[in-house]
């Protein structure tokens, strides 16, 4: 029987029936009901992707946030269903032909491996240059690539409510070992912690850390109100289960206790910020995501939104300026506009430069000065964020304006550089200096930095 959560204390009073979690995943796809009306040969699609890239998906979602009359063009389905277009043609045909011919699991685990190998796992240098050490001991589930801010990728949090098919970290979640980064050891974290000083921000990540207990997240965050602690001025929790499943702050278990957490946190003088996930209007439009949202902020908590432009989801500037506008609207910040990264199904979502400067300049144009924090479009790569500022004219030339938002060298943030005008560049790689430069002027450097491993 489905109990019913009530806040006698909040204006106005609502109520929400606890919800069951229910998720699928590549396993279960002949389970889902309402897929089954789809043409046999988009399941079959659906089947071959999902077996090389991942998928898992709850029934909120597909009852709450897609609207089934749309499909396939509806932005939610595109977002966590898998697309024909989401492996290059040379690898759908290669898995398409192993389920044909009724290749065993381990036949096709292994393939899959193959082509992740090919789709760069780890963009930006993850792997290589974000590790920091202990002792002389590696870090593993710590990321450490700006000063002021460390990521740390608790174990218990490297999954999610749903995923995207988008996704950056999609190697988190395939099963592949050599690919995943995570930790269990809070004791090393708050270790690393005390002796950098110089960190300001403490970025908790994944996967997406709601999907953990309350109590394993107390571990992590509570001793950080310790006075060796005080130079942790921000906390801040990356998360797309505002999304995919509000009900984790409103009617879970221990939604209370989480609630109370970020109470405790705030109350003690941390900065919380919980760094939403949001690609589209229609993630906000349901109650239960609203309270979500109301709950969180009745803390004394911030809500700051960000995701990717991404080609089938919002390359639109309509669809931009509708999410910010509600997301003003429930107290929530615009925070960034990305690039979609160099990884995974990027040949599918990945939209030119140029069209995303297009599309948030537009976007911009139709909001008010309170959704105008949000920053792009901007890319994280090797070297640091670097946003799109303009297109223009120097002295004859067509360039890209652009500049350094963070940088592996702080003393590169926010000095303007330029970059040859380009129709098709979708990265930062595929720019090349103006005015007749060889290098931008951080190259040198980044070089240096990638033989010392950052």
């Amino acid at each position: 029987m489905n109990s019913i959560v009530t806040f006698p204390n909040r204006i106005p009073t609502t109520e929400f029936e606890e919800r069951r979690f229910k998720v699928y995943t590549d396993r279960q796809l002949d389970k889902i009901e309402v897929i089954q009306n789809l043409p046999e040969e988009t399941l079959f699609e659906m089947k071959v992707v999902a077996s090389v890239l991942p998928f898992r998906v709850n029934e909120y979602v597909i009852n709450e946030l897609i609207n089934w009359d749309k499909v396939p063009n509806d932005p939610i389905y595109q977002l966590v269903f898998p697309q024909k277009g989401m492996l290059k043609d040379e690898h759908y045909e290669r898995m398409a032909k192993m389920h044909r011919e009724g290749a065993d699991k381990k036949e096709i685990q292994a393939v899959a491996k193959e082509i992740r190998d090919e789709l760069n796992p780890h963009p930006a240098g993850q792997m290589e240059m974000n590790m920091p050490e202990l002792d002389g001991e590696v870090l593993d589930g710590v990321q450490h690539k700006y000063r002021e801010t460390v990521l740390f990728f608790p174990a218990q949090g490297q999954t999610c409510h749903s995923y995207c098919t988008f996704c950056f970290r999609w190697a988190q979640f395939v099963g592949d070992k050599d690919l995943k980064m995570a930790s269990t050891e809070a004791e090393k974290l708050h270790g690393y912690l005390q002796e950098h000083t110089e960190v300001t921000d403490l970025l908790v990540t994944g996967g997406d850390p709601m999907v953990m207990k309350t109590k394993n997240l107390v571990q992590y965050l509570e001793p950080l109100l310790q006075p060796e602690f005080d130079h942790i001025q921000t906390i801040r929790i990356g998360t797309k289960a505002l999304t995919f499943w509000p009900y984790r702050f409103v009617t879970d278990k221990d939604a209370d206790e989480l609630i109370d957490l970020f109470a405790r946190l705030v109350d003690a003088g941390k900065h919380v910020a919980i760094m939403a996930h949001y690609n589209h209007w229609q993630e906000i439009t349901t109650e239960i995501a609203e309270e979500a949202i109301r709950r969180i902020r009745a803390t004394g908590a911030e809500i700051r939104a960000q995701g990717p432009l991404i080609k089938h989801v919002n390359d639109d500037a309509e669809a931009w300026a509708k999410l910010w506008k509600k997301e003003v609207q429930l107290g929530i910040i615009p925070y960034y506009m990305f690039v979609e990264r160099d990884t995974g199904a990027k040949n599918y979502f990945e939209v030119p430069l140029v069209e995303a400067f297009h599309i948030y300049r537009e976007a911009m144009k139709k909001v008010s000065g309170l959704a105008r924090t949000a920053r792009g479009p901007s890319m994280s790569a090797g070297p640091g964020k670097v946003e799109i500022q303009g297109i223009t004219e120097i002295h004859g030339e067509k360039v890209f304006v652009l500049r350094f938002l963070q940088g592996r060298n702080p003393d590169w943030v926010q000095r303007p550089f330029f970059a040859k005008y380009s129709e098709t560049a979708t990265w930062l790689h595929e720019l090349e200096p103006a005015f007749g430069e060889e290098k931008f002027f951080f190259e040198d450097e980044y070089e240096e930095m990638k033989k010392g491993n950052g």
